[in-house]
């Protein structure tokens, strides 16, 4: 087997070599905002406070924003929400925040008692209590515990919601952490079990250890009560890979570890660790997902697959026997084949039952394959409709007899039908309502609908239109459009009560477009938009935009967009090619300077997305949508509102930092706020939640109001 693996000065050196033959060639110019990049830095967040206290000034003065955002807490910190679980063992575990907890209870109960309207639970480790004993901001990040006993776990936390996160070794039986366990620092890292005494680790070790997008590239074994620094590596990517994974499969009599090198968002080399170390490459294709499920090997496919006497599509799903496929046969039995309207959402399963979700034009269908030895067979299981399904099973492979192995929850929600969630098994249509959320607000006389735009290209674009009461087409109604169009991320139908409080009870309408660049329609729909065609996803969400003044639901005047992260980069982009088509946009935690986005924390691991700006042929295509590039004075675009979080160690805030910045440099108004807490997500805690959500509604209304 060819190797792959380099020593640390190798990789530094090849950095070296690379990077500047790389900007020769196209070479940034000179950033007057550079300085915002500084996370931390003194200058850089005397700016930001600034910025922040005039907007809330602005908008906290509204006559909105107080009883909106009281609102909003009332619905986040609702003690009649649905408590998510993940079964572990006997016991079902959730994790709650309230206004009571706002950094969270981990807690525990039995199925008996969660069928109950008002459960007993037994609290775990209280989040809240750990933060003030330590003095520390700790947000919850999930947990590896394990099986089968479920007794030890790593636990997860970071410090005001980052990626980065601290591991702790915790007793769920003691309800104590382990002083000398398994504890590591704080980094973007994976933790999983081999057995009690010995774990797998991908962290940052030192100089070298990291991949250019800034996530771990080495995974070593670690003993108990042994140093870090003497785990033997086990498996090594380069730096120019994304990350390094590891996957394990204790199923008994079918234990399995694959080692995984994300060569980029979208490819990946997977490799069977052998027993005695070596390491065995998987013939597969490098975008498809592969599944070990006991004897068998699922296959989703990302592109076509062509092979002797046969080929198979992109977006199927295929089934082999992992012995068989693993000595060189390629005999397959497809389980879904896409079509124009019927995509592949996800799939899981129970003991003996496969079951997919199937997304047709944008709204969930559920399917099941029975597997009785080497008998097949299939049926479309009568599932509520035409909103979201969301599937999770409850089989524990490691118990030999499971009373819940072809057991699964089953979640429907749609935009003004509450979620409800079901138990459900396999090979059965009779499901038991175990938990209904309440309606959140009234939705009498309301009603959505879907329609679809013809974009650019003549390509059809659906998008979902959520009425208010009493709305009609006159043109006038306040308008909300949002949208993504990336990374194959669908945007389904959803219950928020938020939007129902805050924009539908007040007369607005929300408009939620489902663009290229997504993966409604799988993954054809995503790559029809990525790097050189990346536009189609803006020429997709003007189409939406367009098709709403055509249709006279609204006017530019009355018509907002927002979107976040990829979303941020599309109404960024969006607004600044159109900006005779909107009067308000909320860019939440953006990416808007794409000339040095992949410099900038986990950027690099996108450029299977938006592709290289150090290369000139890609960057020619990217710099005609770069937002940071292309804002110009003497433009009149409607005032923007940026939010962002200091703790975003993903998208880096100096992308709405800067873009802020050079927008009032060249005199435009705008409107900035950014959390000094919460990560990725914006907020760390519902009370946060709340004020940027009532912040961000404050300001919809103010731009876009009757």
């Amino acid at each position: 087997m060819k190797t792959l693996i380099k020593s640390s000065a190798q990789l530094l050196l090849s950095a070296l070599l690379i990077t500047p033959h790389a900007m020769a060639q196209n070479p940034a110019p000179a950033d007057p905002y550079q300085w915002l990049e500084d996370v931390q830095g003194e200058r850089a967040l005397n700016w930001v406070r600034e910025r922040n206290a005039g907007t809330q000034k602005v908008l906290q003065a509204r006559a909105e924003y107080a009883p909106v955002r009281a609102d909003i807490l009332s619905v986040l910190n609702a003690k009649d929400r649905i408590p998510g679980i993940v079964r572990r063992g006997d016991w079902l575990y959730n994790f709650w925040q309230d206004a009571g907890n706002k950094r969270g209870l981990l807690r525990r109960t039995s199925l008996a008692e969660y069928r109950k309207a008002a459960p007993a639970w037994e609290t775990v480790l209280d989040l809240d209590a750990l933060a003030t004993k330590e003095g520390e901001n700790w947000v919850w990040g999930g947990s590896v515990c394990l099986a089968p006993e479920y007794r030890r776990c790593l636990l997860m936390m970071s410090r005001g919601g980052a990626d980065a996160k601290v591991v702790r070794e915790f007793d769920l039986f003691s309800k104590t952490f382990i002083a000398d366990g398994f504890n590591l620092p704080e980094a973007k890292l994976q933790v999983d079990w081999i057995d009690a005494d010995n774990i797998f680790v991908a962290t940052d070790f030192g100089p070298g250890s990291m991949t250019d997008s800034g996530y771990a590239r080495i995974i070593k074994r670690w003993k108990r009560g042994t140093p870090l620094a003497s785990a033997a590596t086990v498996f090594e990517g380069v730096a120019k890979d994304v990350a390094v994974q590891v996957s394990i499969d204790r199923t008994p009599g079918f234990e399995r570890t694959v080692l995984i090198r994300a060569l980029d968002f979208y490819n990946s080399k997977q490799f069977l660790l052998a027993a005695d170390g070596k390491q065995i490459e998987l013939d597969l294709p490098s975008d498809a997902n592969a599944t070990f499920w006991r004897d068998k090997l699922l296959i989703e496919l990302k592109s076509d697959w062509k092979l002797p006497g046969q080929t198979h599509a992109s977006g199927s799903l295929l089934l082999a026997d992992a012995t068989a496929y693993l000595k060189g046969e390629r005999k397959f039995r497809s389980l879904f084949t896409p079509t124009a309207s019927r995509s592949l959402d996800g799939y899981t399963h129970t003991h003996s039952h496969l079951l997919l979700t199937i997304n047709e034009h944008v709204t969930s269908k559920l399917e099941e394959w029975k597997f009785d030895g080497a008998k097949l067979s299939h049926r479309v299981v009568n599932a509520p409709s035409p909103g979201h399904l969301s599937v999770t099973s409850l089989h524990d492979p490691m118990l030999a007899k499971d009373a819940m192995g072809d057991a699964y929850l089953i979640n429907y929600a749609d935009f003004l039908t509450p979620d409800s969630l079901f138990l459900g098994q396999a090979g059965s249509d009779t499901r038991e309502l175990l938990k209904a959320r309440p309606s959140q607000f009234n939705a009498e006389g309301m009603r959505a609908e879907q329609l679809f735009a013809t974009s650019k290209d003549g390509t059809q674009v659906p998008y979902f239109v959520v009425w208010p009461k009493g709305a009609k087409a006159d043109g006038a109604n306040p308008t909300l459009l949002y949208g993504y169009g990336g990374f194959q991320v669908s945007l389904q139908p959803w219950y928020s009560g938020g939007f129902g409080k805050a924009w539908y009870s007040r007369g607005g309408v929300l408009v939620v477009a489902n663009l290229r660049g997504g993966g409604e329609y799988g993954p054809n729909w995503h790559q029809a938009a990525i790097k050189a065609n990346k536009q189609k996803s803006y020429d997709d969400y003007i189409a939406v935009a367009e098709d709403l003044i055509k249709r006279k639901i609204t006017v530019p005047r009355h018509l907002g967009i927002m979107g976040g992260s990829n979303g941020g980069l599309l109404v960024g982009a969006t607004f600044v090619q159109r900006p005779d088509l909107f009067n308000a946009v909320v860019c939440q935690v953006p990416l808007l300077d794409m000339r040095r986005y992949h410099t900038l924390l986990a950027g690099a691991s996108w450029m299977a997305e938006y592709g290289n700006p150090d290369d000139a042929a890609e960057w020619a295509f990217i710099s005609k949508y770069s937002p940071y590039q292309n804002v110009k004075a003497g433009v009149k675009y409607p005032k923007v509102l940026f939010t962002t979080s200091t703790r975003d160690d993903r998208v880096h805030p100096g992308h709405a930092r800067k873009m802020a910045a050079r927008m009032l440099e060249q005199g435009h108004e705008l409107l900035y706020y950014e959390n000094i807490e919460g990560g990725h997500g914006g907020a760390a805690d519902n009370e946060q939640r709340a004020t940027l959500q009532a912040l961000e509604f404050s300001y919809l209304w103010q731009q876009l109001g009757r």
